[in-house]
């Protein structure tokens, strides 16, 4: 069964992807180092790690699977998280894929590398009504897509011979 895993601290989409989960009665597992108010809603799991660089993401990586669904900002996660077959979406709604997240992540190392030998501070483009738009969009096209892939299985299962 479909599950969306969200990397919770600092998503500024929880609002949309709870909206979203509900409408197809999904659970959501919100992961986070703490600090969180937990949604009331039956389908909305929270859970809390312990203190520590890569805690949340290590739980993700660890329970997500093919055919799940991420959200996370969170380019290394993001890899960890295609690796294990799922599909994973920013939250201004652009998707990661195998394609394109080596080039996420040299181009996280460069800045990484400009802040270091700079001294300079990189900054991320403001989050906007446009990018949850596309978010939620694009939190649906997956969920569809997801959806379909499945029934296709299912009904080959159905039809081979006996």
């Amino acid at each position: 069964m479909l599950e969306i895993f969200v990397d919770g601290d600092a998503c500024p989409v929880k609002a949309e992807v709870e909206r979203v989960a509900t409408r197809h009665n999904l659970t959501v597992t919100i992961v986070s180092n703490g600090g969180l108010r937990p949604s009331a809603n039956p389908l909305m799991r929270h859970v809390t790690v312990a203190d520590g660089a890569d805690a949340a993401d290590d739980w993700i990586v660890e329970h997500i699977g093919e055919g799940d669904i991420a959200v996370t900002a969170d380019i290394p996660l993001a890899s960890r998280c295609l690796k294990q077959g799922a599909r994973v979406l920013r939250p201004g709604g652009k998707p990661f894929t195998e394609a394109g997240i080596g080039m996420a992540l040299g181009v996280r190392d460069l800045h990484r590398h400009l802040r270091e030998a700079t001294g300079n501070q990189t900054y991320n483009t403001g989050f906007t009504k446009e990018d949850r738009s596309r978010f939620l969009g694009a939190l649906e096209n997956e969920i569809q897509a997801l959806k379909r892939a499945a029934a296709k299985i299912q009904n080959r299962g159905l039809s081979a011979p006996s």
